[in-house]
């Protein structure tokens, strides 16, 4: 019907592992398909994949009758003995079709079939390659951009970077290299899709992550963090050796291992808080570098309200409610914050 195809079965199978019965399978049901199409499925057909001639065999079948009332589909016992003298009335007959009227569409599918069977291996070794990597800091390079979003060169794929996980002020150009967050992956119509991100607050937490060792070997451990990203992040760290210090773990020898993740994040500034269980406390050092005077905690409403002196009332608020925005997203309270004069008035 066509050329031997068990060489290019073997090598797509070895180089692209795919499974040999998946792709025989697929192979049979487009030749079957195809055949089916040609003869506006008049016919009774079957495919099957011949081993040692290394094609796709199309069968024909017909059932034996004494009258015949459906030339396609029946076969009088005369001319069906001819072909198998035991054969009885009732019996379905198979025959072998003629090669010669299909080889070259028979050709064409088998082609189709292994170049869409080689695409979907690729994209789901592409998938599998990445989808347990979800939370992974890795480098690539700037393609191009398409409608604002970014198309970055992961080396065996292509990832997105969203406009809407891109830093404000954070411009690339072709060529450019970048380090990015894998925040997603997931299986589309047109193959998997990376979705990346610059602005993850766990962006943060993996920079630190590389950048420290006792985060990496488990001593330091980041509770939480609160990000804006371009602008400001607040992390809390806390630590299960008495002997480490946390804060100082993190910033690193003369604040070397902090600048280096301000350094990638280009100048965004970071808060490294030490974490505890005393919500109170927490938040006092979330606030910082307010000073604050006292606080109340309302368990029930999982609220504070913190009174600040009145000259620390801009600091703890911060540049447009930064500063406590963040310290509320960080320990996860409504924070209410108010000066010693308007307490007091209260």
């Amino acid at each position: 019907m066509l050329e031997n195809l068990n060489h290019i079965i073997d090598q797509v199978v070895k180089d692209k592992g795919i499974d040999r019965a998946v792709l025989v399978e697929a192979l049979e049901s487009a030749v079957l398909s195809a055949a089916n199409k040609k003869f506006r499925n008049t016919r009774d057909l079957e495919a099957h994949y011949n081993d040692e001639l290394g094609e796709v065999e199309i069968f024909e079948f017909v059932t034996v009758v004494d009258e015949v009332l459906d030339s396609y589909k029946e076969i009088d016992l005369e001319e069906a003995g001819g072909i198998d003298p035991e054969v009885q009335v009732g019996d379905s007959l198979g025959m072998k079709m003629d090669a010669g009227s299909f080889s070259r569409i028979a050709a064409q599918t088998a082609k189709q079939v292994i170049i869409q069977k080689v695409r979907e291996a690729e994209r789901e070794k592409i998938f599998n390659e990445f989808k347990d990597r979800v939370g992974e800091l890795v480098n690539g390079i700037v393609r191009r951009y398409e409608r604002g979003d970014l198309i970055v060169d992961l080396g065996m794929s292509e990832g997105l970077l969203p406009h809407r996980e891109q830093v404000p002020r954070e411009n690339y150009r072709q060529g450019d290299r970048v380090r990015v967050y894998i925040s997603e992956v997931k299986m589309a119509t047109k193959g998997p899709q990376i979705i990346l991100s610059r602005s993850h607050p766990n962006l943060v937490a993996a920079l630190f992550h590389f950048e420290v060792p006792e985060i990496s070997e488990g001593i330091v451990e980041i509770k939480a963090v609160a990000r804006e990203a371009g602008s400001r992040t607040k992390i809390a760290v806390a630590s299960y050796d008495s002997d480490v210090d946390p804060v100082g773990a993190c910033v690193g020898m003369r604040g070397s291992r902090v600048q280096n993740v301000v350094s990638e994040l280009r100048g965004e500034k970071i808060d490294i808080i030490p974490w505890t269980m005393d919500v109170g406390r927490f938040a006092c050092s979330a606030l910082s570098p307010a000073e604050v005077t006292r606080i109340y905690v309302d368990n029930e409403m999982k609220s504070l309200e913190v009174i600040v002196p009145d000259d620390q009332l801009s600091l703890a608020i911060g540049k447009k409610g930064q500063n406590v925005r963040l310290a509320a997203k960080l320990t996860g309270w409504n924070i209410d914050i108010k000066s010693e004069s308007r307490a007091a008035e209260a």
